[in-house]
């Protein structure tokens, strides 16, 4: 049995070394490097470089023909200005009577604009309806308005530094079911003070440009930008092909790869077995790289237990974009389908020094055939994706089974009402001490499921949330401004991720499955049952735990009453069990 290709017909990408696909390529070929001082973004840690995209919001604005005064997130003008690129390359004009997904991928969404009027927004009602936080979803539905396609169905997926390959992931996955004719898939993220200082606190910043794989490296670059492809089954023409791709867990740490990378090691695996390819095949790879001792060595290890002695070219793209997180996995992708077309191997800038325990880097090369390419792409809480990408269309075998149904095994709802102390039956108080509220009903109902439906590891794990970790996030932007971006916690910021609950409920159960995390509004628990159905139906599951955990803030629900709106419930757990029949 074999699997329709899934064809790449369009990109379009903007990022620290070019505005569109063309400058992109001029760059990776001369080496330019678009690490520099921050410019755009204004911080007290403006002797961090970083990887900027060279516009200013007013300039993408014009791009865009956008003629409005209000206040717009980068995050949602740069993910516009490339889903238009992408479509355009695509050759798409019209999507009338088309079934047309746009699936993007982020984390900050709209903070870059929450954090710059936030003290505003406590007196200004005129600044009511600015994103909430982190809030993802609004994010993209901004972008589908402002790229044309507004009536598109819209999806967003927040696995942190893996989203926005998540998001590419996902697509093939519809199309490929055929509910979909066009997806729209990538990410874009912003530039904050949020996740600089975040990063900043857990020490992994470098001060000079970031030296992936380089025994000298001292930590990464953060960077912003977007990147999109247009995914279409079958079409006429096609830029390339993605034959496979793995999503799989770490699980074992929220902000550190397992010494052997384990993850990293079984999504490579997924993707290759997928693709019907040996390791062999493979003529590059694109790292994760992100410059830091600590991935760098995880993912050297993943890549020589994967190839063992015959090691394809591998380079760190993130020297010249820095480590653009969430955006990371599209950019990525786009620069893999540049290099396939223009046969060159990207450079690793930066590298001097053999490091022990890590891969040789290439440091650049000209007229290099690449038939199948492997992109990877990791995020915080070790949800490791990857993604092979080829020149021509595999005859692939499919590894999907005949259709299945599913039993609810067993359904916990908590809310805040609910007495929390019955979590020591399953984790000590010492531990649960260092837990906000929502962690702990999160982990209380998925564990109370899982020991209901008789299952101590499931196969999957399958998260929605409108807002993540909320007063988590509020709290540590509450202490940017308040200590003026010094003495900050690095906590609050390893557990501000949306799917911080998806991997500590990993972490604790041990599963190495497939991982994912929805943050789309009030359509988060509807994606989210979506995929995790998909997983049973295909027989790429036997059990998926699925959960919904949301809560809100005294200070946003004050906003949502100014402005006039329902606010959210004060905190909601609800774990299922989904269980092949």
């Amino acid at each position: 049995m074999t699997q329709d290709s899934i064809s790449i017909t369009g990109l379009g990408i903007l990022c620290a070394i070019g505005n569109d696909a063309d400058s992109v390529l001029d760059s990776l070929r001369k080496g330019v490097s678009g690490i520099h001082r921050m410019r755009y973004l204004s911080s007290k840690h403006d002797d961090l470089p970083v990887g900027e995209v060279q516009l200013s919001e007013d300039q993408m604005k014009a791009i865009l023909g956008i003629d409005n005064p209000k206040p717009m997130s980068r995050t949602t003008l740069m993910g516009a200005i490339a889903i238009r690129q992408a479509l355009q390359h695509a050759g798409i004009e019209d999507v009338t009577g088309k079934r047309v997904v746009l699936i993007n991928g982020t984390t900050v969404g709209g903070m870059d604009l929450t954090e710059k009027y936030f003290q505003q927004m406590k007196t200004d009602d005129s600044l009511l309806d600015l994103p909430q936080g982190n809030e993802c979803g609004k994010s993209t539905v901004e972008m589908a308005e402002l790229a044309g396609v507004g009536t598109a169905r819209t999806c967003t997926i927040s696995t942190a530094c893996s989203s926005a390959l998540n998001s590419i992931i996902l697509g093939c996955e519809m199309l490929r079911a055929d509910d979909a004719d066009i997806v729209i898939a990538g990410g874009s993220e912003a530039l904050s003070k949020f996740h600089l200082n975040g990063f900043n606190t857990l020490m992994i910043l470098d001060k000079q440009p970031c030296r992936p794989f380089d025994a000298t490296r001292a930590g990464l670059n953060l960077g912003e930008g977007a990147a999109f492809v247009v995914l279409e089954k079958n079409p006429v023409r096609s830029l390339a092909y993605v034959s496979g791709y793995g999503n799989r867990c770490d699980a074992f740490h929220q902000t550190a790869s397992s010494e052997n990378g384990e993850g990293a090691y079984l999504a490579m695996t997924e993707a290759l077995n997928m693709a019907g390819l040996k390791p062999s095949d493979i003529q590059y790879v694109n790292a994760h790289g992100t410059g830091t001792p600590n991935n760098d060595v995880s993912e050297s290890q993943a890549l020589k237990r994967v190839f063992a002695e015959k090691m394809p070219y591998v380079s760190s793209t993130k020297s010249f974009t820095g480590h653009t997180t969430s955006a990371s996995g599209s950019i990525e992708t786009a620069i893999c389908i540049l290099a396939m077309q223009n046969d060159f191997v990207p450079a690793n800038l930066g590298w001097t020094l053999q490091s022990e325990g890590c891969i040789t880097p290439c440091l650049g090369l000209s007229g290099v055939q690449l038939d199948n390419v492997l992109c990877n792409s990791f995020g915080f809480g070790g949800n490791d994706s990857s993604l092979v990408i080829s020149k021509k269309a595999h005859s692939a075998t499919s590894h999907d089974c005949p259709c299945y149904e599913y039993v609810t095994a067993s359904h916990i709802t908590l809310s805040a009402e609910d007495d929390l102390k019955s979590l020591k039956e399953f984790i000590s108080p010492m531990e649960s001490r260092r837990m906000g509220t929502l962690m702990k009903a999160a982990h209380l109902s998925a564990l109370r499921a899982l020991k209901e439906a008789g299952i101590e590891c499931p196969d999957a794990i399958v998260t929605a949330t409108a807002k993540g970790m909320f007063s988590t996030s509020i709290q540590f932007l509450e202490d940017i401004h308040a200590n003026d971006e010094e003495l900050l916690k690095p906590t609050l910021f390893m557990q501000s991720t949306h799917n911080t609950i998806s991997s500590a409920i990993a972490i604790r159960t041990g599963c190495h499955g497939y991982n994912i995390t929805y943050s789309h509004s009030d359509d988060s628990f509807k994606w989210a049952m979506y995929d995790a159905s998909r997983l049973i139906r295909t027989g790429k599951a036997r059990s998926v735990l699925v959960g919904f955990y949301d809560e809100s803030t005294p200070l946003f629900d004050s906003f949502d009453e100014r402005a006039g709106r329902k606010p959210s419930e004060p905190l909601h757990a609800e774990s299922l069990v989904l269980i092949r029949q």
